[in-house]
C-alpha cells in the first residue's frame, strides 16, 4: 500500500492521536501524518472529515474519513488483520471491548480533573484516578497484557494515556507506581515497545503542556 493512501490528522501531545499511530506500527501501515493547530485553526480538511466533533485524530484512508480513536483502532485491525489486535474468541473481544469503553468514559477526564482543580477537589480526582486505576488492574489481572501474553487492543487504547501521568503526579503530589504498582509495571512492559516508544511525546513535554493548559484556565 502506498504511504499516500493512508493519512492521519494529527496533533502532537494527543493520546488519542497516539493510540493510532502505535495500531499502525504494529500492522506495518506506511502513513503520512499532518499535524493540526487546534487552538489557532483548524484545517478545512479536518472541518471537512469530522464535522460534527471537529477533533483529531482522524483517519483517511484512500480519501475516505474515520473519527473516534478507539473506532479507528478497530478499523486498522479489520483492514490490516496481521497481527491481529483483537483476540480470537468472541467472549475475549467483548471483554477487550468492554474494557477499552470503560478506558475511554473514565480514564482521560479523571487525569484532567487533577489538573484542573485544587483543593478538596483535586483529592477528589486523584481518589478517583487510583480507584480507575486498582479495576483495570483487576482486568490485567497476572497477565503480562490486557490480552494474555501479547500486546494488543486494549493495551493500545490505555498506553498512551499513561504518557499524560507525570504531569497527573506533579500536579497532583503522588506516585502512581506506589498506589498501583501492577499497572505501573505493566506501563514499563509496554513502553518497552518499539511501537509505543517512537510514538509517545516526553513526558516532560506533557508536563509544559498541562502547564500551559493550567494557566489558559486561571488555574495558575
Amino acid at each position: 500500500m502506498a504511504k499516500e493512501d493512508v493519512l492521519l490528522l494529527d496533533f502532537w501531545v494527543s493520546p488519542f492521536c497516539s493510540r493510532v499511530k502505535i495500531a499502525l506500527a504494529e500492522k506495518g501501515v506506511a502513513y503520512q501524518q499532518r499535524g493540526e493547530d487546534i487552538f489557532g485553526g483548524k484545517s478545512e480538511l479536518l472541518l471537512k472529515s469530522n464535522p460534527i466533533y471537529q477533533k483529531v485524530p482522524v483517519l483517511l484512508h484512500d480519501g475516505k474519513p474515520m473519527c473516534e480513536s478507539t473506532n479507528i483502532v478497530q478499523y486498522i485491525d479489520e483492514t490490516w488483520p496481521s497481527p491481529p489486535l483483537l483476540p480470537s474468541s468472541a467472549y475475549d473481544r467483548a471483554r477487550a471491548r468492554f474494557w477499552a469503553d470503560f478506558i475511554d468514559k473514565k480514564l482521560f477526564d479523571a487525569g484532567g480533573n487533577i489538573w484542573k482543580t485544587k483543593g478538596e477537589d483535586q483529592a477528589a480526582a486523584k481518589k478517583e484516578l487510583i480507584q480507575i486505576l486498582k479495576y483495570l488492574e483487576g482486568g490485567l489481572g497476572d497477565k503480562d497484557y490486557f490480552g494474555g501474553d501479547s500486546f494488543g487492543f486494549v493495551d493500545i487504547i490505555a498506553i498512551p494515556l499513561t504518557n499524560w501521568f507525570f504531569a497527573y503526579e506533579k500536579f497532583g503530589n503522588f506516585k502512581v507506581e506506589e498506589e498501583c504498582p501492577k499497572f505501573a509495571a505493566w506501563t514499563k512492559r509496554c513502553l518497552g515497545r518499539e511501537s509505543v516508544a517512537k510514538t509517545l511525546p516526553d513526558p516532560q513535554q506533557v508536563v509544559e503542556f498541562v502547564s500551559m493548559m493550567r494557566k489558559m484556565h486561571g488555574i495558575e
